[in-house]
């Protein structure tokens, strides 16, 4: 057994197939074994792994000989996070113990691994890093994959960005959201037209854009409802039901005005919003160009009194009674801004927001900071805002509480970002649903973008519905939906909520609507991806020899546009039904066909993977970030 696994070293040495695994990744740790590669397997109760001395390796060598190998065990360090992945990774360890591979594993301590497979690049030492040949993690990728990032002393403040799945600080980097400000830089095309607008709630600017967001969305929304028919209920006006309980809930308190929803309205109330509305029509023209005031929308109006009579017609079921000519009015105005905003279609007349935490994956964190103790069970808050991680609001206070806990923070780390919330998505059996699409990054400098063909849908677990905002609704995590295992949806949504793309394509056929998985649906995406990896690829950790697995989150609208709404470092492996288990070993088989079988032969199969993008391989002229001067010398007139 000693010369066998002496033989299949000395091989994998020669012929640089030495690999270390950390994280919960069976299937690459097999294929890997499958190609002749030899594991290094991470040292005994340590976090990182580490360049061993030579003269430790044939201790261990001789100790493995006599016997004595089973002490090798390779369980994480028990002060670790044991979060479901970590769980993952040490039942995987376990199953290798007194096993050839674990004699291997003694005679390579010594070797640089050629290839790392890594959950997060802290658990390898700095030193040792920059000698492995292929990395599957790329540094610094908060401009890509964190919602808000740092901005450095310039900026006026600075903040901590953690990357998933890791904690690290960043100077003068920005969040995806930040990013994509820059798109212009690198193509014309406008970022509101695939990225639902994001603000980041610890900035005081970008609050207050917000603020101006919110009231005219309000707005909008009001000339909305004035539109629909006379015994028409707005949509969501219904008046809430007690909500299933969850473990872990609390009680919910709708925040309602004083006034009852048969209240007379002030009869100014639809006027103001179509003042609003021109003058906001007059900002999207640039006829405000020589105004003294940043915005005429902010003080046309008093919002304080605004604001609580559209809650009234949006959420209490308070009635308009427009004239003729206001609704042509309402019509018109409607018309002239669909032609200069976007998301026009996809706001819907409720004014819903989403609320993310800035570096926090599946749904992890805490909503509201405080929120818990200065209202006991909740009351007075919505529901929503009871919640741990990503959470739906309604009302302007609501968003403003949680910017709160922004405030005084360490480092004025910035805790929350706020998303226009897509209210008119595609449902399949009245159930919202997005989609994780994967893509390969194989290098930045030029960059070089895989798309992977196969991807698949995540259904929540009750019927969509804007009266309730309760996350087995709206948030399609499955992390989240997990929580929700009892609850009964349509019954023919699937059991583990989950489809394939092949059986969304089948459904859209029976809709009539074959065509729009590869004409509309994929080419969004595909251009979505590219434009973020476009204008984040400067502020990225470029590295030769490294690539990284994406997973990208889509929601489609009912126009069956996609709309990105964010991008996953290191996406989980794990499967969580039938349909993921074998396409997330799809797609890291053909990873590895594509970073490591493709460079001894190009002509080999990669799956379902394609070229997205390959750029030209010469200089960028532009660079986001950096000063740039111009210098030359003065003409004399003549």
């Amino acid at each position: 057994r000693l010369r066998k696994a002496r033989l299949r070293v000395e091989k994998a040495i020669k012929e640089k197939k030495i690999f270390t695994v950390h994280g919960p990744y069976p299937v690459i740790r097999r294929l890997l074994r499958a190609r002749g590669w030899v594991e290094r397997k991470l040292p005994l109760n340590r976090k990182q792994l580490k360049q061993q001395p030579a003269n430790q390796s044939k201790q261990q060598l001789d100790k493995g000989a006599s016997g004595g190998g089973d002490e090798q065990g390779e369980a994480e360090n028990e002060g670790e996070r044991e979060d479901e992945d970590e769980k993952e990774d040490k039942e995987q360890r376990s199953e290798d113990s007194e096993d050839i591979h674990d004699l291997m594993s003694f005679l390579v301590q010594d070797q640089v691994p050629n290839f790392l497979w890594t959950i997060r690049l802290s658990s390898v030492d700095q030193e040792l890093l920059p000698r492995i040949e292929v990395v599957n993690r790329y540094p610094r990728l908060a401009a890509l994959c964190t919602k808000v990032g740092a901005r450095g002393p310039q900026g006026g403040d600075t903040r901590s960005a953690g990357v998933q799945k890791e904690t690290t600080s960043f100077s003068k980097q920005e969040g995806l959201c930040q990013s994509l400000q820059n798109l212009s830089w690198f193509e014309q095309v406008d970022f509101n037209t695939f990225f639902p607008r994001c603000y980041r709630l610890g900035f005081k600017d970008e609050k207050e854009a917000f603020i101006d967001d919110f009231r005219l969305t309000a707005a909008r929304s009001l000339l909305k409802l004035a539109l629909q028919k006379v015994g028409d209920r707005p949509v969501g006006t219904e008046q809430p039901s007690k909500p299933d309980e969850v473990p872990g809930d609390h009680e919910s308190h709708l925040m309602l005005s004083t006034a009852g929803p048969h209240s007379p309205l002030y009869p100014e109330l639809l006027e103001e919003a179509l003042e609003v509305c021109e003058q906001h029509l007059g900002v999207l023209g640039h006829q405000d160009i020589d105004r003294s005031t940043p915005s005429p929308c902010r003080t046309c109006i008093d919002w304080d009194r605004f604001l609580p009579e559209y809650y009234r017609v949006a959420h209490e079921g308070a009635r308009l009674e427009p004239a003729r000519e206001q609704q042509e009015r309402c019509q018109e105005l409607l018309q002239r801004l669909e032609e200069k905003l976007p998301q026009l279609g996809i706001e819907g007349s409720l004014n819903v927001w989403i609320i993310k935490p800035s570096a926090k994956s599946r749904g992890r964190g805490k909503a509201g900071g405080g929120v818990g103790h200065t209202h006991p069970r909740g009351e007075g808050v919505p529901l929503s805002l009871c919640r741990p991680g990503i959470v739906c609001a309604t009302r302007l206070e609501e968003v403003l509480e949680l910017a709160q806990s922004c405030v005084g923070t360490p480092a004025g780390v910035c805790e929350w970002v706020v998303q226009k919330y897509v209210e008119r998505p595609l449902t399949i059996f009245n159930t919202k649903f997005d989609i994780r699409q994967w893509f390969v990054v194989t290098d930045w400098k030029p960059l070089t973008v895989w798309f992977y063909r196969d991807c698949y849908l995540r259904f929540c677990s009750q019927p969509f519905s804007l009266c309730h905002l309760e996350p087995a609704r709206h948030l399609c995590n499955v992390s989240i939906q997990k929580r929700y295992k009892t609850w009964q949806p349509d019954p023919r949504v699937p059991p583990d909520k989950i489809w394939s793309n092949k059986q969304f394509q089948a459904h859209l056929a029976r809709l009539g609507r074959a065509n729009a998985w590869q004409r509309v649906m994929v080419p969004g995406m595909k251009a979505a991806i590219l434009n973020a990896l476009r204008c984040t690829r400067d502020e990225v950790g470029s590295r030769k020899g490294s690539f990284e697995l994406f997973g990208a989150d889509f929601l489609i609208g009912e126009d069956l546009q996609p709309w990105l709404l964010e991008i996953n470092s290191c996406p989980t492996m794990s499967p969580s039904s039938a349909v993921t288990r074998q396409l997330c070993t799809n797609v890291q088989r053909d990873t590895l066909r594509l970073v490591l079988d493709r460079k001894d032969n190009p002509t080999c199969s990669i799956g379902a993977f394609e070229l997205l993008y390959r750029e030209a391989a010469v200089s960028s002229c532009l660079t986001v970030g950096l000063r740039l001067m111009v210098t030359g010398c003065s003409l004399k007139k003549p």
